[in-house]
């Protein structure tokens, strides 16, 4: 049997404190630190404590080349390299380890950027809700519990300024100046589906198909995307959308089209919405919602191991967003975007993999509890979060 090192792995130091009551009796400080390592795998999503001994053998052993088990176990013991097997830290090439090779061949597949691989996998959140971490405090609570944020804006030394002429007017200000975001969605609305045919359209679907190869093409959209590679698919959770029944879909950019994946009634369409955006009620009742979810295949088929593809991915998202915002500003709606999500959820009930696909973030629109607003309330009144 053979064996070799997982393709990404990153070890951290973590320290647990405590009192040692004898030493405080004694005299002493009585802080205790006790230190232990952590492995941090990506295609296991899982952290795992290993010790030094495991340590030194995953510093020795390849992550490219086979080794001979009975050669790695003469070395560093039968002991540690079965629990390293066991934990999937190590590969095997036999039957037994073949789930784990499987995640592991999956990633260096996928050409991920270590560092990025480890951040997504490591920041995706499962099952938050209000009452394990997601919570909204108000402007003040912050400024009672944190004191005064960091100034604005830069303030750099005015010598020398260019003081700039006032902003003419232009065709976009009319969605730039009312564009807000939404945290009170009227709950008896819905969505006109043309509408949502024109958001979905102009935000996420195909304005041109161009072929680049005998089977090759790619996508023009109103948005810019890192390499012109557009990964960003979007899946729409409608629940109040004129003609379309309450439900889960996939928006095809290129056919125009919602493709059922679940059907739901008003109820569990609800109470789905409220799981994806980690019970964020004030979003939830929003009538339209899109989950962007990346797909690093596509991404990286151009960007491999690269240090900026990641981000660029973020990016595509933030642009999509704000397309989204402005034609809900046109429809008349607020919007929102959030990466305040249950990214594993939502993998889970999309079967995604989330080392081939990243969920970035959730948007969604709809008319406001309250009806439109002012041009006085949106300059003077909530602001956007943060």
């Amino acid at each position: 049997m053979k064996i070799r090192r997982c393709a990404v792995l990153y070890i951290e130091s973590r320290e647990q404190l405590s009192i040692d009551w004898r030493a405080v009796l004694a005299g002493g400080s009585g802080l205790a630190a006790d230190s232990h390592w952590v492995a941090l795998a990506p295609h296991l999503d899982q952290e795992l404590t290993i010790d030094g001994g495991e340590l030194a053998a995953l510093g020795a052993i390849s992550q490219t080349v086979w080794n001979e088990r009975a050669a790695c176990e003469q070395r560093h013991g039968e002991d540690c390299v079965a629990r390293l097997l066991a934990l999937g830290l190590l590969i095997g090439d036999t039957p037994q380890y073949a789930t784990t090779r499987e995640r592991d061949e999956t990633l260096r597949a996928t050409h991920w950027r270590p560092l990025s691989a480890l951040a997504h996998t490591f920041g995706r959140w499962r099952e938050v809700t209000s009452e394990n971490g997601m919570e909204a405090p108000s402007f003040q609570a912050l400024l009672d519990q944190f004191g005064e944020p960091p100034p604005p804006t830069f303030d750099l030394p005015a010598q020398g300024a260019l003081k700039l002429p006032a902003a003419p007017g232009g065709h976009l200000d009319e969605q730039l100046l009312h564009r807000y975001t939404g945290r009170n969605f009227d709950v008896q609305a819905g969505v006109p589906l043309e509408v949502a045919a024109r958001l979905l359209h102009r935000t996420f679907g195909a304005q041109e198909v161009r072929t680049i190869g005998p089977h090759s093409s790619v996508l023009k959209k109103t948005s810019p995307s890192g390499g012109g590679l557009h990964p960003v698919e979007a899946f729409v959770l409608a629940q109040r959308v004129d003609g379309v029944a309450p439900g889960l879909y996939h928006y095809h950019p290129i056919e125009h089209e919602l493709r059922p994946l679940r059907a739901l009634d008003s109820v569990a369409a609800a109470a789905l919405a409220k799981q994806v955006l980690a019970d964020q009620h004030w979003l939830a009742d929003a009538p339209l919602q899109v989950l962007m979810v990346g797909r690093m295949e596509r991404s990286f088929w151009k960007y491999r191991n690269h240090q900026k593809a990641y981000r660029a991915l973020a990016l595509d998202a933030g642009h999509l967003s704000q397309t989204f915002y402005l034609l809900a500003t046109e429809a008349g709606m607020p919007a929102f975007v959030t990466a305040a999500i249950n990214d594993v959820d939502i993998e889970r009930m999309l079967n995604l993999d989330h080392l081939r696909h990243a969920v970035v973030a959730v948007c969604g629109c709809g008319p406001a509890a309250n009806g439109p607003r002012t041009m006085v309330e949106l300059r003077y009144g909530e602001t956007d979060a943060i």
